[in-house]
């Protein structure tokens, strides 16, 4: 059937992503004024029917991915058809977060001579440079001090000096970013998974071609994909072997930790190829230059860079803003929040320290998860880029704040180290992109229906598997995509 081939899962999906960016236009996080009058409201009938666009396109988009999966393509089919799915989103309004409005504002903050980790994007004049940007951003932001690096607000601020801080042209400049990130997460993703189970194909498959990727990344334009880049690209150095590898790769890292913290993690493993290498060494030796080796090389990085931006070491103690406000998605906030209201109850007690408490608990759990990971990586049990794919989703499982894209941190990674091979973490991972889509809406917003569409994806999503096993005569094995089992045919320019 033409429908369920790598072809015409193509072009289903390119349907899909035409859906997407066509009622991103009207149902998109639009700005709160366009000097240009191009991103501009429609009224409330169109806005709701270009959301019903949004959302049958995204069912294309998830349908075809995972169709695609199992199709069978070459590496450039693959690489064309990311090309295909990206296009149409390139020229679309911000989709599915108004964050992006924030990065515009804080970089005319840097230019303005702000404190950007002392005050939010309100202390911009309205009729100013990002006055634009500082209207549109998300209500919880308005007055939120940067919880980014000084890397990201260089960049931020290139972008705004650039085009003036108009909002069309802004917008655009960090779409640009955020192709970048792609382009490099790519050449990460082909490098990392010529070694890997499912090679080339099933880590782009899983890591690139991933629909939560391509709308949080391309159309909603968040920095993490400019982390995961650099933090993958500097794995895919310190692999290397060669003589300093390590530190090159430590670089990379120390630019993504200046960009969003969370990528310091990646330092801990590198650690680990780096102590390998060593292996002639004494033990002594191996552990001083695993340990502090790489967090040397990326705290001499954040120095540098923090010196370079101007913009001073604030970034130290805006680490944890995000975690004062609520998500849904955190288990631990969910939790403690139930807790300290359940305390507040019976013992009259103030909800606020219980709820923190177990916070700061979740996250002690990560740590532990994480020194428990590395050192079966550093005992030669784990692979230290899956161990650290693994490290990053137990990090964002337990992290006080949880967000859709957030799972990209471990997605992307356990892809680089096991393309879509058929292991557990593979398979809950492709289900929960495939789900967590439509926990946002098109504007930004979580309605309650997109939780509710999650759930029922995350169903169907296990159903399918477990139909698919049936249907191959093992019922008690849950496959994931055939990458896996693709063996290359050159002459064919296909896999089988």
């Amino acid at each position: 059937m033409w429908a369920m081939s790598a072809a015409g899962c193509r072009w289903v999906g390119v349907a899909g992503a035409v859906g997407v960016a066509a009622g991103g236009w009207v149902a998109g996080t639009l700005p709160a004024r366009d000097p240009w009058g191009i991103w501009v409201p429609h009224g409330p009938g169109a806005t709701v029917a270009a959301g019903v666009v949004a959302y049958l396109g995204l069912t294309l988009l998830v349908a075809a991915w995972w169709g695609y999966g199992r199709a069978g393509a070459s590496v450039r089919h693959t690489l064309a058809t990311l090309g295909w799915w990206t296009a149409p989103m390139l020229l679309a309004p911000p989709l599915y977060s108004a964050d992006v409005y924030s990065y515009v504002a804080q970089g005319a903050m840097v230019l303005e001579g702000h404190d950007v980790y002392g005050a939010g994007p309100s202390v911009l004049d309205p009729a100013g440079l990002g006055g634009d940007a500082a209207a549109s951003v998300g209500g919880n932001w308005t007055d939120t001090p940067a919880p980014y690096g000084p890397v990201f607000l260089i960049l931020a601020r290139a972008v705004t000096w650039v085009t003036g801080g108009t909002i069309v042209p802004a917008v655009l400049g960090m779409r640009l970013i955020a192709v970048a990130a792609l382009a490099l997460t790519v050449w990460a993703l082909r490098r990392l998974g010529r070694s890997s189970p499912g090679g080339e194909g099933g880590a782009l498959w899983l890591g690139a071609l991933n629909p939560l990727l391509l709308l949080h990344v391309v159309g909603g334009m968040h920095n993490d994909g400019l982390m995961i880049a650099l933090m993958l690209a500097g794995v895919v150095l310190a692999r290397r072997g060669g003589r300093g590898d390590w530190v090159l790769g430590s670089v990379l890292v120390g630019l993504a930790m200046m960009v969003k913290s969370p990528a310091a993690v990646a330092l801990l493993f590198i650690g680990v190829i780096a102590g390998r290498a060593a292996s002639g060494r004494p033990l002594a030796h191996r552990v001083v230059k695993g340990l502090l080796g790489p967090g040397v090389v990326a705290g001499a990085v954040a120095v540098g860079a923090t010196l370079l931006a101007g913009t001073g070491f604030g970034w130290l103690r805006t680490q944890s803003v995000a975690g004062s406000i609520h998500t849904a998605l955190s288990v631990t906030s969910d939790l403690g929040l139930a807790l300290g209201e359940l305390a507040h109850l019976v013992l009259s007690t103030d909800p606020d320290p219980v709820k923190a408490a177990v916070q700061r608990l979740g996250l002690a759990a990560a740590l532990a998860l994480i020194a428990h990971l590395a050192w079966r990586c550093a005992h030669g049990r784990l692979d230290p880029v899956h161990a650290l794919g693994l490290a990053l989703a137990a990090l964002v499982a337990l992290s006080p704040m949880v967000q859709p894209w957030y799972l990209l941190w471990g997605v992307v990674t356990v892809a680089a180290a096991t393309g879509a091979r058929d292991g557990r973490a593979v398979r809950v991972l492709a289900v929960l992109s495939a789900a967590l889509v439509y926990e946002t809406a098109p504007s930004g917003s979580t309605p309650a229906y997109g939780f509710a569409l999650a759930a029922v994806v995350c169903v169907a999503g296990v159903l399918l598997l477990r139909r698919e096993a049936s249907a191959a005569g093992e019922p008690g094995r849950v496959p994931g995509p055939r990458t896996a089992e693709w063996t290359a045919a050159p002459e064919s320019g296909r896999l089988r």
